[in-house]
C-alpha cells in the first residue's frame, strides 16, 4: 500500500506538470510536458544517484581515507550493510558545514549514501552510525527513486512555472489561462508540488527512523543526532547547494534550508521533537535497554563519544 501511495503521488507530479503544460501552451504545450515528464522519469531512474552527488559534490571515500573520523564512518557503514542484508552502497562525503546526510540511488544494488563533513565533525561514533543506519533503512525500504524522481520533476515544475512566468506573455491565445493562468501556474505549481513532496517524505522519515533504528541497534543514538543536527541547521549554518536547490530538500535527514526563502513555506520533514520522542518509545518497547555490539546501556544514558568529539 505504502508503494502504491508513492506512485499516485508521483503520478500527480506527472499531472502537475502536464496542467502547467496547457496553461501555458495549451494542448500542444501539455503534450510537450508529458513527454518531457516521461523523459525525466527514465533519465531519473538511470541516473538518480548521479544527479544528487554531483549536484552536492560529493566524493567517495573508503577505509584508506587518512582522516580517522571517514575512516570509521566507512567500517560503520559497511558492518550495517551487512547486518541490514545489503548490497554494499557507495560511501561518499560531501564538504559542506551543516550537519546533514542523505541517501540515494534507483535500487539497493546502486545505492549511495552521502554525509557532510559537518555532520561527522559535530557528532560522536555511535550518533553517525545512528544517522546512517537511517539513511540505509531509505535504501532497505526502496525510497530513494522515489525521493530522488520527486526532487527532479517538483524542480522541473518549478522552473516551467518560473519560465512561463517571465518569458510566456505573448501570445496569449495560445494559452487557456492567458497571463492570469501564467501568474496562477507560477505560484500554485511549486505550492502544490512541496505539498506531494511533503507527502511522500513524512511518513518515510518515522518509517526510516524505526528501520534505521532496529539497523544501527541504538534509537537513543539516532535520537541525540537528530536534536543536534536540528540544533545546529537552524541555528544558522547555511547548506549553499540545498538553498539552490529546494527541491532535494525532503532527500536530507533533516531539512536543510535555513528559513530564509519562500521555498521553506512549507516543511519537508516531520517535527524533529515527534521523531526523537517515537524514536525514545521504541527504546523503552525494547525493555529501556539498547542492545548494540554486545552491549547494553539505558536509554537515557549518553553513549561513549567518538574518537573525534
Amino acid at each position: 500500500m505504502n508503494h502504491f501511495k508513492t506512485y499516485v503521488l508521483l503520478a500527480g507530479l506527472t499531472a502537475l506538470f502536464m496542467a502547467a503544460g496547457f496553461l501555458l501552451g495549451g494542448p500542444t504545450g501539455m503534450l510537450i510536458a508529458l513527454v518531457f515528464a516521461l523523459g525525466l522519469n527514465a533519465f531519473s531512474y538511470w541516473n538518480a544517484d548521479k544527479i544528487v552527488l554531483k549536484t552536492y559534490g560529493a566524493v567517495e571515500v573508503d577505509e584508506t581515507h587518512p582522516d580517522r573520523r571517514i575512516r570509521d564512518y566507512v567500517v560503520d557503514v559497511k558492518a550495517m550493510s551487512h547486518k541490514a542484508g545489503l548490497p554494499l552502497p557507495r560511501i561518499c562525503v560531501m564538504e559542506n558545514s551543516q550537519p546533514n546526510a542523505f541517501a540515494t540511488g534507483r535500487d539497493p544494488e546502486h545505492a549511495a549514501v552521502a554525509a557532510t563533513t559537518g555532520l561527522l565533525a559535530l557528532l560522536d561514533r555511535d550518533e553517525i552510525a545512528g544517522v546512517m543506519a537511517h539513511e540505509l533503512a531509505h535504501v532497505k525500504n526502496r525510497d530513494t527513486l522515489t525521493m530522488t524522481v520527486t526532487a527532479i520533476i517538483a524542480g522541473a515544475i518549478s522552473a516551467l512555472a518560473n519560465f512561463g512566468l517571465f518569458f510566456g506573455g505573448s501570445r496569449e491565445g495560445d494559452r487557456p489561462g492567458g497571463m492570469i493562468g501564467a501568474i496562477a501556474i507560477a505560484i500554485l505549481a511549486p505550492i502544490a508540488a512541496m505539498l506531494v513532496q511533503m507527502a511522500i517524505s513524512r511518513s518515510r522519515e518515522y518509517e526510516a527512523d524505526r528501520v534505521g533504528a532496529q539497523i544501527g541497534g541504538d534509537p537513543a543514538a539516532l535520537a541525540r543526532a537528530l536534536q543536534k543536527i536540528e540544533a545546529y541547521a537552524r541555528g544558522g549554518a547555511v547548506n549553499h547547494e540545498a538553498e539552490r536547490n529546494p527541491a532535494t530538500a525532503h532527500m536530507f535527514i533533516i531539512n536543510p534550508l535555513n528559513g530564509s526563502g519562500a521555498d521553506n513555506l512549507f516543511s519537508t520533514h516531520p517535527a524533529t521533537p515527534n521523531r526523537v520522542e517515537a524514536l525514545l518509545a521504541l527504546g523503552v518497547a525494547q525493555g529501556g535497554r539498547i542492545r548494540r555490539a554486545g552491549t547494553a546501556v539505558p536509554v537515557s544514558t549518553p553513549r561513549r563519544r567518538g574518537p573525534w568529539s
